[in-house]
C-alpha cells in the first residue's frame, strides 16, 4: 500500500502541494493526470525520496522495491538482452557467483534461490518484453551504443518492466513508442501483479489499463476509480453540482447584501444588518477545481485547391539511393484525413518526409499543386527549432513585417504566455516546444499539415483542443500518433505502411488494434528477412555458449562430488538419517541447475547456429 499523508511541497515558492493525500491499495493501477506544470513528475519524486517533504509523509511498505525510468539507457558495448537481464540485480550477482563458487553447500543455495525466483526463465521473458517493445529477435544480441536515444528509452523501459519492482512508476512512457509498442503495454501492465502508477495523457492506455485515477488539481490529489472516461464523467458531475452549489449561495450573498445596503445605515434595523453581514461571511462559495483557460488551438484557413494536391505514382523514397518504401501509388486530396499505421522503422516519417518535401523520391513520379503550402510537425521538435532562439525570434523571422504585439498575440493563441515568448527553447518544456511547433507548422495556412506524434508532451485538455482544432480545419491531414483516441476523432483513412509498401487499411482502427493483439504467428510469416547479425554479434554469442560450456561442466563436478558421498556406506549408519537427507537434497537441486544449464547451453548454441547461418 502506498499512503500520501497531507504533503506540502513547493517549488522556488511556488506551492505544488499543500495538504495532499490519498492512499493506494497495494496491486492496483492506477493513472495519475493534471494539467501540465502542475507537479506530477514532482510527486514520483518525491515518492521515490528523491526531494524532500516540508510537511506530511509517504509511506509504503518495508522492503518495497520502487522502480521507473530515469534517463536512456548509456551508449554501451553491453547487448540489449544483457541490459535487461542486469536489472534482476539479484539473479545477476546469484548468476555471477555461480559461475566461480566452490562451496558445494553455497553451491547448492545458489541453485535452489535460482530456481525459486525463476531464473531460468529470465532471457525468455526479457526477449518477450523486447520484442513487445519493438525490438526484431537478431536486435537483442547487438549492443546498446548501435542504437538511437530514443530506442535506447525503451531498453531502460524494458529493464524496469523485467526487473517488476512492488511499485512501478512510469511517466509518459508511450512518449517514444509507435501504435504497436503502446497497445502491447496496455496489455503488458493489465497483467502486471504489483502496484502500477503511470502518468499520461493518453486516453486509450488509460481506459484500457487502469482501475483507478489519480487526479492532482489546485494542490490536492483525489482519488477516482474507474477508468479515465468514468472519471471525466464523474467529475463533470462533480463540477456541475458545485457550480449549481455556488450559484444557489451567490444569490443568497446578493438577496443578504441587498438588505444590508438598505439598512445598515438605518438605527432601527442595524441589529438585523450587522446579522446579515456575519451570514454573509460564512457563505463561502464552494472550492471548485480551479481550471486553467484552455486556449484552443487556432488554425488559419487555406484557399481551396483542384483537387488531388498531392499524387504519386510509382515512387519510392529512401536514403542514399537505397529505397526504404517503393511501387508507391497514391493519391491525396484537401479533404483527406489519413492516419499512417504501422510499426516504427517500416517508414511512416520516411513517407511524410516525402510528401513535406524533405527528401526526393527516387523513382517514378510525385506531382503536386503549384500553389501547395505544407505545413510539418517533426516527430523530434528539436529538427524543427533552435535551442539557442526565443519564440518570439522565431516568429520574428517568419514574419519579419509583423508588430511585436502581434507575434505575441500569435503566441499567446498557442498557450504560449508573455515570459515564455521570451524564453529560449531550450528551457521550455516538452509541451511548449510542441506548441510553438504546431504554431510554426501552420502559420502559413497550409493546405496538407503533415503531424508526426504531435501528442508527446500535449496535456489531455491540449490534445481534446488539437482534436478540436483539426476536426474544423479544412486542409488535409496526414497524422502519425500512437493516440488511438486523436486518430478515431480525426482520421477517416488508413495507410498501412509495412514491407516497403504503402497500401490502403480497409478496416477501422478496432480492427486493426483487435489484429495487433492477435497471435503474432502471421506478423511472423511476413516480416521480412532480417539483416545478418555482425561479427561482433557472433563473438558475443561464441562466449555465451563458453560460459554456458562451463557453468555445466561446474554442476557436473558438484554433482559427481555429491554422488560420491552419497555411495559412501558410512553415511547410511544408524543415527545419520538426517544427514543422509541433507545430502539426498543438495543432490536434488543440483541435479535441478543442471537440467537449467544444459538448457541454457542448448539454446546459446541454437541461437549462435542461426546467427552463423
Amino acid at each position: 500500500m502506498l499512503r500520501i499523508s497531507d504533503i506540502t511541497y513547493a517549488v522556488e515558492g511556488r506551492p505544488l502541494f499543500e495538504g495532499a493525500g490519498a492512499t493506494i491499495p497495494g496491486g492496483h493501477k492506477v493513472g495519475l493526470v493534471g494539467r501540465n506544470g502542475t507537479g506530477k513528475t514532482t510527486l514520483f519524486r518525491l515518492i521515490r525520496g528523491e526531494l524532500t517533504l516540508e510537511g506530511g509523509d509517504i509511506s509504503v511498505p518495508r522492503g518495497a522495491r520502487i522502480g521507473g525510468v530515469a534517463q536512456e539507457v548509456p551508449a554501451s558495448s553491453t547487448s540489449l538482452l544483457n541490459t535487461v537481464l542486469a536489472a534482476d540485480t539479484e539473479r545477476a550477482s546469484l548468476m555471477e557467483e555461480a559461475d566461480t563458487a566452490t562451496d558445494p553447500h553455497r553451491i547448492a543455495e545458489i541453485q535452489t534461490r535460482l530456481t525459486d525466483i525463476d531464473a531460468w526463465s529470465a532471457e525468455a521473458r526479457a526477449s518477450s518484453i523486447l520484442k513487445g517493445l519493438g525490438f526484431d529477435d537478431f536486435q537483442h544480441i547487438m549492443p546498446c551504443s548501435d542504437f538511437s536515444g530514443g530506442w535506447r528509452m525503451r531498453v531502460a523501459l524494458a529493464a524496469v518492466l523485467f526487473s517488476a519492482p512492488d511499485l512501478l512508476l512510469l511517466d509518459e512512457p508511450t512518449n517514444y513508442l509507435d501504435l504497436e509498442g503502446a497497445l502491447w503495454l496496455e496489455q503488458y501492465l493489465v497483467k502486471y501483479p504489483h502496484t502500477v502508477i503511470i502518468i499520461s495523457h493518453d486516453r486509450g492506455l488509460l481506459n484500457r489499463s487502469v482501475g483507478a485515477i489519480l487526479h492532482l488539481e489546485d494542490r490536492k490529489l483525489t482519488l477516482y476509480t474507474g477508468t479515465y472516461d468514468t472519471f471525466a464523467e464523474t467529475r463533470a458531475a462533480r463540477l456541475a453540482v458545485a457550480e449549481a452549489e455556488n450559484r444557489k449561495t451567490e444569490a443568497q450573498r446578493a438577496h443578504l447584501q441587498s438588505f444590508v445596503d438598505r439598512f445598515r445605515y438605518k438605527a432601527s434595523k442595524a441589529v438585523q444588518a450587522q446579522s446579515r453581514i456575519k451570514m454573509i461571511e460564512k457563505l463561502k462559495p464552494i472550492n471548485t477545481p480551479q481550471e486553467a483557460a484552455l486556449r484552443a488551438f487556432s488554425f488559419p484557413e487555406p484557399e481551396e485547391l483542384s483537387p488531388p494536391i498531392i499524387a504519386l505514382e510509382s515512387a519510392a523514397v529512401g536514403y542514399d539511393d537505397v529505397p526504404v518504401l517503393s511501387r508507391l501509388t497514391l493519391r491525396i486530396d484537401q479533404d483527406d484525413r489519413i492516419a499512417l499505421l504501422g510499426k516504427n522503422g517500416q517508414g511512416k516519417s520516411t513517407l511524410s518526409k516525402l510528401l513535406a518535401g524533405r527528401l526526393p523520391a527516387l523513382t517514378g513520379r510525385m506531382t503536386t499543386s503549384s500553389k501547395l503550402r505544407i505545413g510539418y510537425f517533426a516527430q523530434h521538435q528539436m529538427d524543427e527549432l533552435h535551442a539557442d532562439e526565443t519564440p518570439i525570434d522565431h516568429l520574428r523571422r517568419l514574419r519579419p513585417g509583423e508588430t511585436p504585439a502581434r507575434l505575441r498575440a500569435r503566441l499567446a493563441g498557442f498557450g504560449l504566455n508573455a515570459d515564455q515568448a521570451d524564453t529560449l527553447v531550450a528551457k521550455l518544456s516538452g509541451g511548449q516546444k510542441a506548441r510553438l511547433t504546431l504554431l510554426i507548422a501552420t502559420i502559413d495556412a497550409p493546405h496538407l499539415l503533415i503531424l508526426d506524434e504531435p501528442t508527446n508532451h500535449l496535456d489531455m485538455e491540449s490534445r481534446e483542443a488539437l482534436v478540436d482544432a483539426l476536426t474544423a480545419y479544412s486542409g488535409a491531414v496526414i497524422l502519425v500518433s500512437h493516440d488511438m483516441h486523436l486518430l478515431g476523432l480525426v482520421a477517416d483513412r488508413l495507410w498501412l505502411v509495412k514491407n516497403g509498401r504503402v497500401e490502403p487499411f480497409e478496416q477501422d482502427l478496432d480492427a486493426y488494434r483487435k489484429l495487433l493483439l492477435a497471435s503474432d504467428a502471421p506478423a511472423k510469416a511476413e516480416k521480412p528477412k532480417p539483416k545478418r547479425p555482425s561479427r561482433d554479434v557472433i563473438t558475443a554469442l561464441r562466449s555465451e555458449v563458453r560460459k554456458c560450456e562451463q557453468r555445466v561442466e561446474k554442476l557436473n563436478e558438484m554433482r559427481d562430488k555429491l554422488a560420491k558421498k552419497l555411495a559412501d556406506p558410512a553415511l547410511y549408519e544408524d543415527g545419520k538419517l538426517g544427514e543422509m537427507e541433507v545430502w539426498q537434497k543438495k543432490y536434488a537441486e543440483v541435479m535441478n541447475g543442471l537440467d537449467r544449464a544444459e538448457a541454457m547451453w542448448l539454446s546459446a548454441l541454437d541461437k549462435l547456429e542461426k546467427a552463423e547461418v
